[in-house]
């Protein structure tokens, strides 16, 4: 960030791992009192580079967070039958307590069946319909990791959101969408923009706090922002680069998230805290 810079990083990886050792903690007194150890089932479904490093990674916090992990790598060749009996076998399983189903899974498979396939009580990750209507009406139920994660930041860092306009850029499932319902669930006026969103530009500075996700490179620059705003970049491109223009956005906002380092780090976290939540749960001690 340059000298000129007013915003303050968000940051967190900080945040994250104070989570992940509260998480550590509670899967070992969980385990102290029950025997058990939680669990967490990640499905793969080929050889995407991207998939393959993003599980390898979870699972490696799984390990020092003291989260069993059981892994299940099918070829990309799977249909979507034999997705669906796959997820279902594990959503059975008492041994079982959390399952990530990790996407994309291919063009040919229907993802939504597969989603729906996970026990809503081990969806850990908040793809279901059961989350997602839970993250609407304010109910009992796990969120959407990435939404999840944004809104532990903008706590951690005393966001005002009561009142306050929201502004996300990004209408996907497992993101845009569940970030604007947490966002009002907290009082916050939201607007979703979209790719048919007119004029953009002058939505976005509106925003006190704008949430950006689009995995587009440097799409929404300092010039486009309200002075002041809180600016929540969970875009990332290939070499570390986000969907806001940091060096330009921080010139102008008062709190922004770095890529990387930023939501990110977030998104595990929360995954790991609410794996053990689940198994908590389902071990009678939650």
């Amino acid at each position: 960030m340059t000298r000129t810079s007013t915003a303050r990083l968000m940051d967190g990886t900080g945040l994250a791992r104070r989570i992940t050792e509260q998480t550590a903690a509670a899967a070992a007194d969980l385990r102290q009192r029950t025997g058990t150890a939680p669990c967490l089932a990640t499905v793969l479904v080929g050889e995407d580079p991207a998939s393959v490093t993003y599980v390898r990674m979870k699972r490696s916090r799984c390990e020092k967070a003291g989260i069993r992990s059981r892994h299940l790598a099918l070829p990309a060749s799977i249909g979507t039958a034999e997705l669906v009996d796959t997820v279902t076998e594990l959503s059975r399983d008492p041994e079982v307590h959390g399952i990530l189903l990790q996407h994309p899974v291919g063009p040919h498979i229907d993802e939504r069946a597969a989603f729906e396939a996970i026990a809503p009580e081990k969806d850990v990750d908040g793809v279901t319909m059961h989350s997602f209507a839970a993250m609407g009406f304010g109910l009992p139920g796990f969120v959407s990791c990435t939404p999840g994660g944004i809104m532990r930041l903008l706590d951690e860092y005393g966001v005002e959101l009561a009142g306050k306009h929201a502004v996300v850029v990004g209408r996907s499932a497992i993101l845009g969408k569940p970030a604007g319902l947490l966002l009002l669930g907290r009082d916050a006026t939201v607007t979703y923009c979209h790719s048919r969103t007119a004029d953009l530009a002058s939505i976005v500075r509106q925003a006190d706090v704008l949430v950006a996700a689009v995995g587009r490179p440097r799409f929404i620059s300092g010039a486009d922002l309200k002075p002041g705003a809180v600016v929540v970049d969970a875009g990332y491109s290939p070499g570390n680069i986000g969907d806001v223009d940091f060096v330009s956005a921080g010139a102008r906002a008062s709190l922004i998230t770095p890529v990387p380092g930023g939501v990110g780090p977030m998104t595990i976290a929360v995954l790991l805290a609410q794996t053990v939540e689940a198994a908590a749960r389902q071990l009678g001690v939650g």
